[in-house]
C-alpha cells in the first residue's frame, strides 16, 4: 500500500476485473477526498480452443481471482466482480458447469438468424453476431435441456464463490433478452425464441449483497453485485460533473456513447446498430460498440512486438490518411493474420497496402478515430443530447495518438482518463453500499478530484477528416450547434495534449506495477 496511515473512515473494498486479455484483483481506498487503488494480482485471460470450438478458460479465472482475493490482505469490506458482457455458462440441476463457456469470438453463431419483428423496440440491442441470444440459439438442444440456469460470466464467478443463484441488471441487459422498457426478462421474447423462461434467474441490482464467500474459499468475506458488465462499472467513474459528454470506454472494444434517462427505440436507432445497456442507477448507457484495439492487440500478437509505446510513436511520425480500414468489418472480429486482412481490405477498396509496421499502426489508429467520429455524432443525432466534450476512460487513454487523434476527428476536447475507470467504478459501488458516496455525482465528483487526467485539443484541417471518412464509409452529417459542438481551438489549429493540472487534488494515486490494458 502506500505507506501512508489511512484515516479511520477510509475503508478498503477489493475490485475482481476481468477483461479480454487479462483479469486482475484490486484494492480500492475510499475516504473523505481519497480514492486510491492498489493492484494486488494480474493473471492473463487465454482462450482455450478445443474440438468443438473457441472457449474460455473459466475455472483457471476462478483460481486466479481467488488468489488474488487472498493477497489482498487485511481489511477489505466487501468483494465486486465485472467481466466482459454476454457470454455465459450453464448449470444443472446439481449445480455441476456444463462444459467450458465459449468465447463470443467463436464462429458457431455466424449462421444463427433470430427473427426480428419488434424486437429491437423491446431489447433496444445493438445487432452483434455474438450476443447471448443467439449463443443460445446455436447451443445443441441436449445441452439446453441438461441446464437448470444460465449464469453470465460474473454470476457464475459469484455462484461458485457463494451458491447464490442470479443475474446483475446491467449484465443482463447486454444479452438481447432484456426489456429496456420493463425493467426484467422480455418473456415474450423468450418464448418466442423457444427458450424456457426458468433459465434465466432473477434479476440483481448494483450495490445489493450477493452473499457471504463460503467456507471452501478460506474467506470470510461477502460479495456485492456491482455494475458487472464492465462498461457499467468503467461509466460510473466518468469524472463529468455535466450531462454534456459522452464517453469512450477504449479497450480490446471502444463502447462510444452517452448517458440518458430513457431508452432510445426507435427504427433509426435500430438501423444505426445502437444499443440501450442498463447503467448503474437504472441510466441508460446509449452507445454503439466499435472493434476498437483489437486490430492492434492482433497486428501486434502477429508481428510478436509487445512495445505498443515505440510502435505509436513511430506511427506518430507516419503519413496521415494513407491507409483507412472500417473496424466494423466482420473480416476484422476473429483472431488471425490482422496485417494480411488489413492488406486485403485495403487491396479491395483501391487503397495501397501499408509499407511498414509504423504505417499499419497509423492506419488503425485514424480508422478508430474516424469511428469513434462517427459513433459519436450519431449517438448526439439520435438521442438529442448535446455532447461539449468525449471522456476517454480505460487502457485506451494512455494510448495519446489515439485520443489526440480522437480529438482532431470529432472537433471535440477528449478528457483521457481514468485509465482504471471500472476497478473504480466497481469500488464506488460497494463503497456506496457501505454508506459512502451518495450518488453517481457524488462518486464522479470523487474520480474528477482524485484521478490524474489529460485534456486534448482538436488540432488540424477539419476537412481533411471529412475526406477521410468519405474514402471508408463513415462520412456522417455535418456537426451541428445542437448536436456536436466543435471547440474553437479546433478551428484554429491550437492545442496540443495538455496535462491537467495537479494542483488542489487531494491524495491521488493509482500503483500498478505495469502498464496492462483494459479490455
Amino acid at each position: 500500500m502506500s505507506g501512508r496511515p489511512r484515516p479511520p473512515t477510509t475503508r478498503r473494498y477489493a475490485a475482481v476485473d476481468l477483461g479480454a486479455a487479462s483479469g486482475r484483483v484490486m484494492v480500492g481506498e475510499v475516504g473523505d477526498g481519497r480514492l486510491e487503488l492498489t493492484e494486488a494480482h494480474r493473471f492473463p485471460n487465454e482462450p482455450v480452443r478445443l474440438p468443438d470450438g473457441l472457449h474460455w478458460d473459466i475455472v483457471r479465472l476462478y483460481r486466479e481471482l481467488l488468489a488474488g482475493l487472498h493477497r489482498c490482505g487485511d481489511g477489505p469490506v466487501s468483494v465486486g466482480i465485472d467481466s466482459w458482457a454476454v457470454d455465459y455458462g450453464l448449470i444443472d440441476r446439481q449445480g455441476a458447469l456444463l462444459g467450458l463457456p465459449y468465447h463470443y469470438r467463436d464462429s458457431r453463431t455466424e449462421t444463427v438468424a433470430v427473427p426480428d419483428p419488434g424486437r429491437y423496440a423491446v431489447t433496444g440491442t445493438q445487432h452483434l453476431p455474438f450476443n447471448t441470444v443467439f449463443q443460445l440459439l446455436a447451443e445443441p438442444r441436449g445441452r439446453l435441456a441438461a441446464a437448470e440456469r444460465v449464469l453470465l460470466v460474473p454470476d457464475l464467478l459469484g455462484y461458485w464463490l457463494t451458491g447464490q443463484v442470479g443475474t446483475e441488471r446491467t449484465n443482463a441487459s447486454t444479452t438481447a433478452l432484456y426489456d429496456a422498457r420493463g425493467g426484467d426478462w422480455a418473456t415474450g421474447l423468450i418464448d418466442g425464441l423457444g427458450l424456457r423462461r426458468d433459465l434465466f434467474p432473477a434479476l440483481r441490482d448494483p450495490g445489493s449483497p450477493i452473499g457471504t464467500l463460503a467456507s471452501h474459499t478460506g474467506l470470510d468475506l461477502p460479495l456485492v453485485a456491482v455494475g458487472s458488465h464492465d462498461t457499467a462499472s468503467a461509466v460510473v467513474a466518468v469524472p463529468a460533473l455535466a450531462a454534456d459528454f459522452a464517453y469512450i470506454s477504449a479497450g480490446t472494444w471502444s463502447l462510444v456513447g452517452v448517458e440518458l434517462p430513457a431508452p432510445v427505440l426507435t427504427e433509426r436507432s435500430r438501423a444505426e446498430n445502437f444499443t440501450n445497456e442498463l447503467g448503474v442507477d437504472n441510466t441508460i448507457r446509449y452507445l454503439r460498440n466499435v472493434m476498437g484495439l483489437w486490430l492492434l492487440q492482433e497486428c501486434q500478437r502477429g508481428w510478436r512486438e509487445p512495445d505498443t509505446r515505440a510502435l505509436l510513436a513511430a506511427a506518430a511520425s507516419a503519413a496521415p490518411f494513407a491507409s483507412l480500414v472500417d473496424p466494423d468489418d466482420p473480416t476484422f472480429l476473429a483472431p488471425g493474420d490482422m496485417p494480411a486482412r488489413i492488406d486485403a481490405y485495403c487491396a479491395r477498396t483501391g487503397q495501397p497496402v501499408p509499407a511498414d509496421r509504423p504505417a499499419y499502426v497509423r492506419c488503425v489508429m485514424e480508422s478508430l478515430a474516424l469511428s469513434h467520429r462517427a459513433a459519436l455524432r450519431a449517438a448526439a443525432r439520435l438521442s438529442g443530447r448535446t455532447i461539449n466534450a468525449v471522456h476517454l476512460i480505460g487502457g485506451g487513454a494512455r494510448n495519446e495518438l489515439l485520443c489526440q487523434l480522437t480529438a482532431d476527428a470529432s472537433g471535440l476536447p477528449v478528457v483521457a482518463g481514468p485509465v482504471e475507470a471500472t476497478a473504480l467504478g466497481n469500488v464506488l459501488v460497494q463503497a456506496r453500499a457501505d454508506g459512502g458516496p451518495a450518488d453517481l455525482p457524488a462518486m464522479r465528483a470523487l474520480v474528477a478530484a482524485t484521478q490524474p487526467l489529460r485534456r486534448f485539443e482538436p488540432t488540424g484541417d477539419p476537412g481533411a477528416w471529412d475526406s477521410a471518412a468519405a474514402r471508408i464509409g463513415l462520412a456522417t452529417p455535418s456537426a451541428s450547434g445542437a448536436e456536436v459542438h466543435r471547440t474553437a481551438s479546433g478551428a484554429d489549429g491550437g492545442g496540443a495534449a495538455v496535462q491537467r493540472s495537479g494542483a488542489g487534488r487531494r491524495k491521488a494515486a493509482v500503483k500498478r506495477p505495469d502498464n496492462g490494458r483494459r479490455d
